[in-house]
């Protein structure tokens, strides 16, 4: 469970992150390794680096797809069964994915 003062402190971070603004490696650090322990952290980090990169969508259609959060946030991630193996594909989840 977070404290509020750690909840504002990584929100302050994530907002910066998806504004484009300065952020620390040292803080980047603390936000992958709280996200890699929590879902909750997951997703504010995936959202904030959506937000990073389509920042200038302004279509209402897109904005509701970005704030459903289904997409990933790396460009080029998709699934090609031609070439990937699916359990290879898989191995940058987080570690949180293996519980389920």
């Amino acid at each position: 469970m977070l404290s509020p003062s750690s909840r504002i402190r990584i929100k302050e971070i994530l907002s910066r992150l998806a504004h484009g603004n300065q952020v620390t490696f040292q803080e980047r650090l603390y936000i992958n390794q709280l996200a890699d322990k929590d879902q909750t952290i997951n997703s504010w980090l995936r959202r904030s680096r959506r937000i990073q990169q389509c920042e200038q969508n302004s279509d209402s259609i897109d904005m509701f797809l970005n704030d459903l959060d289904l997409c990933s946030t790396e460009p080029n991630s998709f699934y090609n069964p031609n070439q990937e193996d699916l359990g290879d594909w898989f191995t940058g989840a987080p570690s949180w994915v293996a519980r389920s």
